[in-house]
């Protein structure tokens, strides 16, 4: 009678761990043999670039974005600044117009279709070798985009990823949850662009750069252009990497309940995205790579529906079992610790002893939602951006290794 919940309790166990820790684990162990280095060398001559920035009513950090942008470290005769408004009513549009005397270009859209859309209707006006894509939202290290088309001078490169910094923005300390996963997220991408014949499984969609050729594909408007751009690399004989100097300061969100409801909306595309893309999990035609997909996205995607076998299994095993009990009231102290930072006051500090178990329990909840919305065709076209507010960090000329 308890052969199936213990079956049932080490295969959940099992994918967990092969998820978090035996896939970068493998990983390591794999780029000690199998390595392969991002080169860094400045390009000669360089290369022409579009910089683009989809955004919808973000009037409220625009300015400062592109202020930033301006200061970047590549030749302002080199470079292209494309702003793709969805749109936007707050006056989001006036604002880019006043950067039209330092080359700051506005493509307004007249109807609200999402950031896929926008995104597909500015290919005609691109006119870089080199398309780098970045966020209203964030900021931009003044050395992450010469940094980012320096890994181009390697031919098998068709994509080159940003390093994600999540910092704490001018309103709020909040959510430092966030600054754990992503700072696990992109160790994780690091390892996989040291392997030789792997990459990078998705790009980062604050900051990746991705050739011409490559970018001028149509994606559909439901799915994810950043996580498929990695994936259409592929396709096309590419690897995508993570270029670690590349940083780009990414705010935390100011509310859990928001970083919720961006995780369901990336999730739910990531999964559509994937099931287009799903020759690449084919191993006999993919090999490595296929089981880095495999490995790094949909097991990952998969471990949140064993919570629920976990629950049931440990409820079976609870009355024969002290270890199966005590582990069950761990669960239902971290519901209540996940309930406590669910209604957390907006704004006020997260305690870290609330904010990591509450970011892990509602981030495999949003993934539950996620396929559940991707399977039942609920759109995901339209996208609404996280508001995230100003990031405090000087975001100046320091080492990007600092």
């Amino acid at each position: 009678m308890m052969l199936v919940p213990g079956v049932v309790l080490g295969g959940s166990l099992a994918l967990w761990v092969y998820s978090y820790l035996g896939y970068p684990a493998i990983l390591k162990m794999l780029s000690l043999f199998r390595r392969s280095a991002v080169r860094s060398d400045r390009p000669s001559p360089l290369p022409r670039i579009s910089i683009t920035v989809p955004v919808y009513n973000e009037a409220a950090v625009l300015a400062g974005t592109l202020e930033r942008i301006l200061e970047v470290d590549y030749p302002a005769e080199r470079r292209q600044i494309l702003v793709v408004s969805d749109a936007s009513t707050d006056g989001t549009d006036d604002i880019v117009r006043r950067f039209a005397a330092r080359g700051v270009d506005l493509l307004r859209l007249p109807d609200r279709s999402g950031k896929t859309a926008a995104e597909n209707a500015a290919r005609p006006y691109l006119t870089g070798e080199i398309i780098v894509n970045t966020d209203a939202s964030v900021r931009i290290h003044p050395e992450a985009v010469m940094n980012l088309v320096a890994a181009f001078a390697d031919p098998s490169i068709g994509v080159a990823s940003g390093r994600d910094v999540s910092v704490a923005s001018l309103d709020t300390r909040a959510n430092p949850g966030e600054q754990t996963y992503v700072g696990y997220e992109m160790w994780l991408r690091d390892l996989e662009s040291r392997v030789r014949g792997g990459g990078i499984v998705g790009a980062s969609g604050c900051l990746y750069a991705i050739r011409r050729d490559l970018h001028m594909h149509f994606t559909p408007e439901a799915l994810s252009r950043d996580f498929g751009a990695a994936l259409g690399a592929r396709e096309h004989g590419f690897r995508a990497v993570s270029v670690a100097d590349a940083i780009c300061y990414v705010p935390r969100s100011a509310s859990l309940r928001r970083e919720y409801r961006r995780k369901v909306r990336t999730m739910a595309r990531g999964l559509r995205t994937l099931w287009d893309k799903r020759g690449l999990l084919d191993p006999r035609r993919h090999g490595l790579f296929a089981w880095m997909l495999w490995s790094h996205k949909l097991c990952r995607w998969l471990a949140p529906w064993t919570l629920l076998l976990t629950v049931a299994a440990l409820a079976a095993l609870a009355p024969g079992r002290w270890w199966a009990a005590a582990t069950l009231a761990l669960c239902g102290v971290a519901a209540l610790v996940t309930a406590i930072g669910w209604m957390w006051p907006e704004g006020r500090r997260l305690p870290r002893l609330i904010a990591w178990p509450t970011y892990a329990v509602t981030g495999n909840i949003a993934a539950i939602q996620a396929w559940i919305r991707a399977l039942g065709g609920q759109g995901t076209a339209v996208w609404e951006p996280t508001r995230r507010g100003i990031t405090s960090h000087p975001a100046g000329r320091a080492s990007p290794r600092a």
